[in-house]
C-alpha cells in the first residue's frame, strides 16, 4: 500500500478539504473492520469486531427494544442490527475524518475508542478465551496504520494544492543549447504544479491500495468464517437411520388452496429467532455432548453415539414466545432424534432435579422442566429435520426440541451441555432478562385470508387460517364478523396434538367495512384468552382481529 513519501512535511497551517478528510476516516475504519474479520476468520469467527459488538449489544439491549425489533423485522432482526451497526460506523468514520482536517489526532482517538469497545465486547462474551483478543487488537493496529498513512498523504496533497494556488510559475529545467528546428526542449517540472501532480498520484494510490486491501481482507474473512466446516460436515452425514413406524397420513392436513400455509414448513422457510449473529460452526467430528449435574452417572456422547441410538420421528410445531397475536413466528417440521427420556433414564435423574440447563456452543442457555420431557411427549435431541440433517442455522449437528413449550425454554440449538439442576440454582439467558421460568405454549389462532386492510368482494367470503395448542391439540375454531355470533370453522385433518391445525369457513359480508375475529378451543376445553397481553413474559394472548373492506 503506497503510503510512504519523500516529500517534505506539510505546513501545519494546511487544512484538508471535506471529501478527502471523510474518505480517510472511512477507509481507516473499513481497514480495521476488514482486518478484524480476516483474523477472526483464521482464529475465532465470533471474535470479529462487528460480531462481538453486535453480540454485546444484543445482551445489553432492553427487552422492550428487543421485542420491538422482532415485531418489526421478524426473522430479519439480525440483518437489521448489522445494517444499523454499519450505518453508525460509516457516520462515525466520516465524522472522524471531518474532525481531523488539520490534525490526525481526533480521528485516531475515534479509532482507538472503537477498538476499545471491540476488545471490551470480546472479553464480555459468554464464551471467551485470550485468542479472542487477537482480532480486535489487529483491527485497531490496522485501522491506525491506514488512518495515519492516508491522512499524511492527504495533508501533503493539500499542501501541494495550496502551493499551486499561490500562482507561482512552474520551475522548468531544459537544455542550455538552442534546440534544433526538429527538437523540443526536455522540461522537468519541479515547482508547485509538478509537486501537486505527484502528491495527487500518491494520495490516489494510497486510497486505491487501502480500499483494495480492505476489500480483499473482508472477502477472505467472510470466506474463512463460512468455511468452518459445518456445511461440509452436514453434507457428509448422508442418510440417517429410519425411525420405526410410518408418519400419520398428511393428506388433507392443510387448506393451502384457500391461503393457509402448507402443513409442513420447508426448511428454508422455517422461522429463525436466536441470539447468534454468526452461525456457530460445529462439525460432527468435533461434536461432544455432556450430560451431568443431579444425576447418578455422568454421560458424554459424540455425534456418532447419538446417531447409533434409538431414534424417534415426530411432527412438531415450534412457536417463538415473541410471536405476537396473528404473527408468523411459528413453523412445523418433522424432526428425527434421540428421545430425551431415554437419555435421562440412562443417567439416572435425582429426585431433586427440576430442570435441564442446556448450553449452546456459543454460550446461550435455556432451562427446560424435567417434567415436560419425561411425560411421554416426543421431546428429543433432534438430528434431522424434514428428512435432512439439521440445517446449520437451525442447530446442526444437534438441537433440543420439546413439543408444547416455547422455544426460549426448550429449543437450544448447537447443544453441547445439559446439566440437571433446580430452578433456584440456574437462571437461563432469557429468564435473566425478565421472561418466564416456565412457558407452555398458549392456545392461539390466526386469520391468514383475508389479509388485514385488504379488500374482498361483498357476499360469500372465504376465511382461512391456522390454530395451535401444542401437546393439547386443537378441538375447535370459531370465527365471527363485526362482533356477531361465533360460527364453527371446518378443521383440516388432525395429524398430531403437537402440531398446528388449519381451518376454513365462509361468511356473508355486505358492502362496507368489517371486523373479523377468530378464536380456538383446545382438547381440554379451554378457549383462547380474549384479553390482549404482551409477549413478555410468557407469550402473547388475545383474539386475532382483521379489518377488511367489502366492495
Amino acid at each position: 500500500m503506497p503510503l510512504a513519501t519523500d516529500d517534505p512535511e506539510p505546513a501545519t497551517a494546511t487544512r484538508l478539504s471535506a471529501p478527502p478528510a471523510a474518505l480517510c476516516g472511512l477507509l481507516g475504519v473499513a481497514a480495521a473492520l476488514a482486518v478484524g474479520d480476516l483474523v477472526a476468520g483464521l482464529l475465532s469467527p465470533a471474535s470479529s469486531p462487528v460480531l462481538a459488538v453486535g453480540g454485546q449489544f444484543i445482551r445489553l439491549t432492553p427487552e422492550w427494544l428487543k421485542a420491538f425489533a422482532i415485531a418489526t423485522f421478524g426473522v430479519y432482526d439480525k440483518l437489521a442490527l448489522l445494517l444499523g451497526i454499519a450505518v453508525v460506523l460509516v457516520l462515525m468514520a466520516a465524522a472522524a475524518g471531518l474532525g481531523s482536517r488539520r490534525s490526525a489526532a481526533p480521528g485516531a482517538v475515534v479509532i482507538v475508542v472503537l477498538g476499545v469497545v471491540a476488545v471490551a465486547s470480546a472479553t464480555a462474551a459468554p464464551v471467551f478465551s485470550l485468542v479472542d483478543l487477537v482480532a480486535p487488537l489487529a483491527a485497531l493496529a490496522a485501522g491506525l496504520a491506514v488512518w495515519f498513512g492516508l491522512h499524511r498523504l492527504a495533508m501533503r496533497r493539500a499542501a501541494a494544492v495550496a502551493s499551486s494556488d499561490d500562482g507561482s510559475a512552474p520551475d522548468e529545467e531544459g537544455s542550455e543549447d538552442a534546440p534544433s528546428s526538429s527538437e523540443q526542449p526536455t522540461v522537468h517540472r519541479t515547482g508547485p504544479v509538478g509537486r501537486l501532480g505527484a502528491a495527487r498520484r500518491r494520495f490516489l494510490l494510497g486510497v486505491v491500495g487501502a480500499a483494495a486491501g480492505a476489500g480483499a481482507a473482508a472477502v477472505a474473512g467472510r470466506w474463512l468464517a463460512a468455511a468452518g466446516g459445518a456445511d461440509a460436515s452436514r453434507a457428509a452425514v448422508g442418510a440417517l437411520p429410519d425411525a420405526p413406524g410410518p408418519l400419520a397420513d398428511l393428506s388433507g392436513a392443510d387448506f393451502a388452496a384457500q391461503g393457509t400455509p402448507t402443513w409442513l414448513t420447508p426448511n428454508n422457510a422455517f422461522y429463525r429467532i436466536d441470539t447468534a449473529l454468526q452461525v456457530p460452526q460445529l462439525t460432527t467430528r468435533d461434536y461432544a455432548l455432556r450430560i451431568h449435574g443431579l444425576v447418578d452417572r455422568e454421560l458424554r456422547l459424540s455425534y456418532d453415539d447419538l446417531r447409533a441410538r434409538r431414534l424417534v420421528e415426530a411432527p412438531i410445531t415450534m412457536t417463538c414466545v415473541s410471536n405476537e397475536v396473528g404473527g408468523s413466528l411459528i413453523s412445523n417440521a418433522v424432526f428425527l432424534g434421540v428421545p430425551l427420556a431415554d437419555l435421562l433414564a440412562e443417567v439416572g435423574v435425582r429426585p431433586e432435579a427440576q430442570q435441564i440447563a442446556s448450553t449452546s456452543v456459543d454460550g446461550f442457555t435455556t432451562g427446560t422442566p424435567v417434567a415436560a420431557v419425561t411425560d411421554g411427549r416426543a421431546a428429543m435431541l433432534a438430528l434431522a429435520m424434514n428428512g435432512e440433517p439439521l440445517p446449520v442455522e437451525h442447530g446442526f449437528p444437534v438441537r433440543m426440541v420439546v413439543p408444547g413449550l416455547y422455544g426460549f425454554v426448550s429449543g437450544c440449538k448447537w447443544l453441547t451441555d445439559m446439566e440437571l439442576t433446580t430452578f433456584g440454582e440456574f437462571t437461563s439467558y432469557w429468564e435473566q432478562r425478565g421472561w418466564a421460568e416456565q412457558a407452555p405454549v398458549k392456545t392461539q389462532s390466526r386469520i391468514d385470508v383475508p389479509r388485514a386492510g385488504g379488500t374482498v368482494l361483498a357476499g360469500r367470503t372465504t376465511l382461512a387460517g391456522v390454530a395451535w395448542a401444542q401437546h393439547t391439540g386443537v378441538a375447535r375454531v370459531e370465527v365471527r364478523a363485526d362482533g356477531g355470533a361465533w360460527q364453527d370453522a371446518e378443521l383440516a385433518r388432525d395429524v398430531s396434538i403437537d402440531t398446528w391445525r388449519m381451518w376454513r369457513t365462509e361468511v356473508d359480508l355486505a358492502p362496507g367495512a368489517h371486523r373479523l375475529q377468530v378464536r380456538a378451543t383446545d382438547r381440554g376445553g379451554d378457549t383462547q384468552v380474549a384479553t390482549p397481553s404482551l409477549t413478555i413474559p410468557d407469550g402473547a394472548s388475545g383474539w386475532h382481529t382483521v379489518d377488511v373492506t367489502a366492495i
